[in-house]
C-alpha cells in the first residue's frame, strides 16, 4: 500500500519536509499528522526511505528523516539504509525515535550525523519540541550524553589546530556555553541577547573554526579553550 502524507500550510516550518521511516504505518501516520499540525511542516511516511520520499510532493527546503528504532540497536543511520538510498538521505538531517535507553549508541550515531534521539517513553510534545529544535539547527541530545561524547572523543587524535581562530570575546563566551550543552534559548537568556543574535554568532564561529555542528564545536572548544 502506498504511503500517504499530511500537509499544513501555516507555520514557520511550512517549507521544511519531515519523512518518518519505519514499519509501523499506523503509528507513523499518527506521528506525521501530529507533527504537521503542531509544527506546520510537510510530513510524509513510509516503510523505507524510497517510499517515504514518494509519499507526496515534497517542499524544497532541507528536511529531517526520523527513523523508527523500536527493538533495534540503531548504531547509525548509515546502517539503516541501503547504499542506493544513502545519497537521498545525506543532504538532510537525521534523528532516531523509539530508541531504547542505556544502549550507549549515541556517540557513534552522532559521529555519523544523527542530530537527535527520541526515546520510547518520550511524550508527543517532547518530540514536537525536539523536531523544531533540530530543524532550527540544534542537536537534540541531553547534556549527559553530550558530555559523554566529548569525553570519549577527547582522547582520540583530532586535527584541531591550537588558537582561537579570530573568535571574538562574545563568540568564545557563546562557544563555552554551547560546549556544556546549552541551547540557543539558554544562551540567549544568560547573555541577554536575542535568539537570532545567538544563531548569528554560532554561524560565524562555526565558519571561523571550520566545524559543521555543535558537537564538533564542543570538541574543538575542549581542545582549544
Amino acid at each position: 500500500m502506498r504511503p500517504e502524507s499530511k500537509k499544513q500550510g501555516a507555520g514557520s516550518l511550512a517549507s521544511r519536509p519531515i519523512w518518518i521511516v519505519g514499519p509501523r504505518s499506523l503509528q507513523n501516520e499518527l506521528l506525521a499528522s501530529l507533527l504537521a499540525k503542531k509544527t506546520g511542516a510537510w510530513c510524509g511516511w513510509g516503510d523505507s526511505v524510497s517510499r517515504a520520499l514518494a509519499s507526496g510532493e515534497t517542499p524544497h527546503g532541507p528536511g529531517l528523516f526520523l527513523f523508527d528504532c523500536l527493538g533495534e540497536s540503531a548504531d547509525s543511520w548509515v546502517d539503516k539504509v541501503g547504499p542506493e538510498e544513502q545519497p537521498l538521505v545525506s543532504p538532510h538531517m537525521v534523528a532516531f525515535f523509539n530508541v531504547s535507553r542505556n544502549l550507549g549508541i549515541e556517540a557513534r550515531a552522532i559521529r555519523s550525523g544523527v542530530r537527535g534521539f527520541f526515546y520510547v517513553e518520550d511524550q508527543p510534545d517532547h518530540i514536537r519540541k525536539g523536531v523544531r529544535a533540530i530543524l532550527d539547527g540544534e542537536l537534540w541530545v541531553s547534556r549527559e550524553i553530550m558530555s559523554r561524547c566529548i569525553l570519549e572523543e577527547k582522547g582520540k587524535e583530532k586535527s584541531f589546530p591550537k588558537g582561537t581562530h579570530g573568535l571574538t570575546a562574545r563568540e568564545i563566551e557563546i562557544l563555552s556555553l554551547l560546549a556544556i550543552g546549552s541551547t540557543n534559548e539558554d544562551i540567549s537568556e544568560k547573555l541577554f541577547i536575542s535568539v537570532n543574535t545567538v544563531k548569528t554568532h554560532i554561524y560565524n564561529l562555526f565558519h571561523k573554526i571550520n566545524v559543521p555542528n555543535r558537537l564538533q564545536a564542543a570538541l574543538w572548544a575542549a581542545k582549544n579553550l
